[in-house]
């Protein structure tokens, strides 16, 4: 392992420049002390971890992942009370979640080490964790290593590898067959996914399907007025550019047949907003401004939300969510925020970012893909026109929740048998 870990050393040396340039080029040169190591002191220049601590670490990478292990966190901090908690991500988009949703369940929240002998052995000396948790796929060879060489417990939790991933890690089999020796487990989201762990190396004794972490979550108690009631709302969530022009052309349409129709429409990035007032302008269809506070009237068909952090709550009060980022190459943005409202979602054919929740939606009847704008058009009006379809849709919603939590208490009980060990 010495020349393993002298040819790392000298690779990431190499490497280390050029990713420099590329982050800092980008805007996106964040947290270099604390992925070299450098942790461990708080605010107050307190250690944060001391010796005589027990520690829980748990790592997720970026946004998503944050998001999925939030009401983890909060679980493993009431069962585990007399554990710090130390949470890591990667990415300054995923550290930024990670500051504002961890805490204060998390006792110090910072930045995952490069995967290299001298920033691992300082991450890891400093917090020297009694178990260490990733969420999904993040595989970090020489981090694993050195945990089994340090008796710490490894589980990767809410695993699953992409149909687009799938092939590459087939051929490094050889690989990640000796990397997966250093885990304690890798528990997967379905069964397909661990049959992929099984296909690429894993032991078959490592692995058990959990199921999705994103599926333990409760509807927020929500108030929310913008002139809702009377109406039918139809919100379009997280669009991107090319779906503006299809929401609100479908919109148009529907309305000559559905008079009490709204549109609540959402851009993912709020410079769209001036292109969504335009298309509104083009096709004469009268709008307001959630920064104005407008609400829906008869003077009134869509409003703009244009403002950040209430997306969320406003799935609450529609009637239908469209889910963004799916009529084009973006992958598609996460449909459970809508139906864990009992919602009924709909997306367009580009849900790769979320494949493993879409099937379990659409094999349950609570959700639907379709392929073109035409079909787009039609589902919407079947939910509109039938009432008994759209019930049983909404019905669905409540439970493919059901049927699907528990990830949580899953992973609670397997923390709970090794560390008590």
């Amino acid at each position: 392992m010495l020349i393993l870990e002298i040819l790392m050393t000298i690779l990431f040396s190499l490497f280390l420049p050029f990713y420099y340039v590329e982050r800092t080029i980008h805007k996106k040169s964040y947290g270099w002390k604390e992925k070299f190591g450098g942790i461990g002191i708080g605010e107050n220049d307190e250690k944060i971890i001391t010796p005589d601590d027990k520690v829980i670490h748990i790592h997720c990478c970026s946004v998503g992942e944050a998001l999925a292990i939030e009401n983890l966190i909060k679980s493993i901090r009431k069962n585990f009370p007399d554990y710090k908690l130390v949470a890591t991500t990667f990415t300054y988009a995923g550290q930024q979640i990670a500051q504002k949703k961890f805490k204060p369940a998390a006792d110090y929240v910072t930045y995952f080490p490069f995967d290299n002998p001298i920033p691992v052995k300082r991450f890891l000396d400093k917090i020297h964790p009694d178990i260490s948790i990733i969420a999904e796929t993040e595989i970090w060879p020489y981090f694993a290593y050195s945990c089994k060489k340090r008796n710490i417990p490894l589980m990767m939790i809410n695993a699953r590898i992409s149909d687009l991933s799938y092939n590459s890690y087939k051929r490094m089999k050889f690989f990640f067959k000796k990397v997966f020796e250093n885990y304690t487990a890798v528990y997967a989201q379905s069964k397909e996914d661990k049959d992929k762990f099984l296909s690429i190396g894993l032991a078959p004794e490592k692995t058990e399907v959990m199921g999705n972490l994103k599926f333990d979550i409760e509807p927020a108690e929500e108030s929310v007025d913008i002139g809702q009631s009377g109406y039918k709302i139809l919100l379009a969530g997280s669009t991107h550019n090319q779906e503006n022009e299809i929401v609100i052309t479908t919109y148009k349409k529907l309305k000559e047949k559905f008079k009490d129709l709204k549109l609540l429409i959402a851009p993912r990035h709020l410079e769209r907003v001036e292109e969504i007032k335009s298309l509104l302008k083009k096709y004469e269809l009268s709008f307001g401004l959630r920064s104005n506070n407008d609400k829906f009237s008869t003077n009134i068909d869509a409003i703009i939300l244009n403002t950040l952090g209430e997306l969320k709550k406003m799935y609450s009060i529609c009637d239908i969510a469209f889910i963004g980022g799916s009529f084009n190459n973006t992958g598609g943005h996460n449909p459970l925020e809508a139906a864990i409202f009992e919602k009924p979602v709909v997306s367009g054919p580009a849900v790769f970012n979320f494949k493993d929740i879409y099937d379990i939606l659409c094999k349950s009847g609570a959700g639907r893909v379709v392929k073109n704008q035409d079909e787009f058009y039609t589902y919407l009006k079947t939910l509109l026109e039938n009432p008994e379809i759209y019930i049983k849709t909404k019905n669905a919603c409540k439970n493919v929740f059901t049927s699907n939590r528990g990830a949580i208490d899953f992973i609670i009980n397997k923390m709970k048998n090794i560390l008590k060990n």
